[in-house]
C-alpha cells in the first residue's frame, strides 16, 4: 500500500506566500487547509476536491482541529466512483469514530449501486442487494420478500409491473421489514419507499442519448433511503419500519406499455399515459400505496423524480414536498441539522388536477416537454393521489442533488447520497 498523504487542518491562516485567503498550504509531509470565517464545511470539501484533482490516492487525516462534520466533509469532497476507500480518518476528542464509519458504511453502498452499471445494477439484482445490506446489520430483526414480475399483478402492483414490463429483466416490489422489537404484532412506526428505476431509457417517449447517459442513476431515490435506514439502524433506531424499493427497468420492446395506455391502480385510481418517461411516479404510487397498507403514520418517499425540481433548486438541494406542511418544515430542519440542503417546493391538493385527462382520472403528465409548468409540484400531486390520511405525515424528496453528471467544485462526478442523512435524522426523530 502506498504511503498515505497527511492533511491537517488549522484555524490559522496560511503564510503570505501561499496566497490572499489561501484555503491551502503545503509542507513536504502534506497539506493544511486553512479555515476560513464563512462556508467552513463547503471549503473543506473544496479544499478535499482540490487534493484528489492533483492524483491523490490515499489520504490521512490527522491533528487535534479536526471534527466529524469537517472530517466528512473532506471525504465527501475526495472521493470518487473508482476511489471510495481512500481515506483514513483522525481520532481524537472532537471526533464521534463510530458515526464517521456508519457514514462510510452506507455512503459507500449507495455510491457503489448509484455508480453501478445497469448491467449489474437491475431491478432483482438492486432488490437483493439492498435486502442483504440491511440485514447484515441486523440479521435476527430484517425479514424481507421480493414480488416479482407477474406475480405483481396478481397482488395488483400495476404501475412497476407496467413500466418494467419491456424489460427482459422483470420488474420487483421489494418489501422490507425491520423490527427490532421482536413483536409480530408492532405497530409499524415508518415505511421507506424509493424509485428503483435501474435504467430509464424513457421507454416510447425515449430520450435524447446524452439525457439517457447518466440514467442508471434513476435508483438514486431507492439507493438513498436503503442507506438512511441503515444509518438510522447504525444509530440506533429502535421502531419497526418497512422499506419498499419498486424496481424496473423502462426500456422499448413490443412487450413494452405505450403512450394512450390506461391504468387502474390498486385504489381504483385511473391513469391516461401520456409520457412513458414519466414512469417514476407511476411505480411510486404502488409503493406508496403498499406503505399506507401498513398503518404507518409517517411515510417517506425518495425519487430522482423531475427534471423541474433541478432547475428549481439546482444540484445543491434536493426539493421537498407535502401537504403536511409542519412535517415539511420539520424535514428541512432535519436536513439542515445533517448539513444537507433541502428546500420545500409549492404542493396543494388542487396539484392533482393539473394533469387532466379525457380518458381517465388523471393522466401521469401533461403532454409538454418537461410535463410543462410546475412539472415538480405536478408531479408530486399526482403522488399524493396515493398516500393515506390526505397526506398527514407523508413527505416526498426529489432527489435533485443525488448525482452529478461531471464533476464540480465540491464533488467528484456521480453519486453524492445527498438525502441519505436527512432520511436517517427524520426516522430517529419522528419514528
Amino acid at each position: 500500500m502506498s504511503e498515505k498523504f497527511l492533511v491537517q487542518l488549522s484555524e490559522q491562516a496560511a503564510a503570505a506566500h501561499w496566497g490572499d485567503k489561501a484555503s491551502l498550504s503545503f509542507t513536504e509531509q502534506g497539506a493544511t487547509i486553512h479555515l476560513t470565517e464563512q462556508d467552513t464545511l463547503k471549503n473543506v470539501q473544496k479544499a478535499a476536491r482540490t487534493l484528489a484533482n492533483q492524483g491523490l490516492k490515499n489520504i490521512a487525516l490527522t491533528g487535534d482541529v479536526w471534527c466529524t462534520e469537517t472530517q466528512w466533509a473532506f471525504y465527501q469532497g475526495f472521493v470518487s466512483p473508482k476511489n471510495l476507500d481512500a481515506v483514513e480518518f483522525a481520532e481524537n476528542a472532537k471526533t464521534d469514530s463510530k458515526e464517521l464509519a456508519s457514514l462510510t458504511q452506507a455512503a459507500t453502498w449507495a455510491r457503489q449501486m448509484i455508480n453501478g452499471t445497469a448491467d449489474d445494477i437491475f431491478p432483482e439484482s438492486l432488490a437483493g442487494k439492498a435486502a442483504e445490506f440491511i440485514q447484515s446489520l441486523a440479521p435476527e430483526h430484517v425479514s424481507y420478500q421480493i414480488i416479482k414480475g407477474d406475480a405483481l399483478l396478481e397482488q395488483q402492483w400495476i404501475g412497476i409491473h407496467a413500466v418494467g414490463r419491456g424489460s427482459e429483466r422483470p420488474p420487483v416490489l421489494l418489501e422490507l421489514d425491520y423490527n427490532p422489537t421482536g413483536d409480530e404484532t408492532a405497530p409499524v412506526a415508518a415505511a421507506l419507499v424509493g424509485k428503483g428505476i435501474t435504467f430509464d431509457s424513457g421507454g416510447y417517449s425515449i430520450k435524447p442519448s446524452e439525457g439517457m447517459l447518466g440514467m442508471k442513476c434513476d435508483m438514486g431515490g431507492a439507493a438513498t433511503v436503503t442507506a438512511g435506514l441503515a444509518l438510522a439502524i447504525n444509530r440506533g433506531v429502535n421502531k419497526r419500519i418497512k422499506l419498499f424499493l419498486c424496481c424496473a427497468e423502462n426500456l422499448i420492446s413490443g412487450h413494452a406499455y405505450k403512450l394512450g395506455d390506461i391504468l387502474t391502480y390498486k385504489n381504483g385510481t385511473t391513469v391516461e399515459i401520456v409520457n412513458t418517461d414519466a414512469e417514476g411516479r407511476l411505480v411510486l404510487a404502488d409503493g406508496l400505496m403498499a406503505a399506507g397498507e401498513t398503518g404507518a403514520p409517517l411515510i417517506i418517499d425518495a425519487a430522482t423524480l423531475t427534471g423541474a425540481a433541478l432547475v428549481a433548486v439546482g444540484q445543491e438541494y434536493n426539493a421537498l414536498f407535502g401537504l403536511d406542511k409542519e412535517f415539511v418544515r420539520e424535514v428541512q430542519d432535519f436536513a439542515e441539522q445533517e448539513m444537507e440542503g433541502a428546500w420545500p417546493l409549492p404542493l396543494e391538493k388542487w396539484h392533482q388536477q393539473n394533469c387532466p385527462s379525457p380518458y381517465a382520472d388523471t393522466a401521469n403528465s401533461r403532454p409538454q416537454k418537461g410535463g410543462g409548468y410546475g412539472g415538480a409540484s405536478n408531479a408530486a400531486g399526482f403522488l399524493s393521489r396515493f398516500v393515506p390520511n390526505d397526506g398527514k405525515g407523508w413527505v416526498h424528496i426529489d432527489l435533485a442533488a443525488a448525482f452529478n453528471m461531471g464533476s464540480t467544485s465540491e464533488w467528484a462526478a456521480g453519486a453524492t447520497t445527498q438525502g441519505m442523512r436527512t432520511v436517517a435524522r427524520t426516522l430517529l426523530e419522528k419514528a
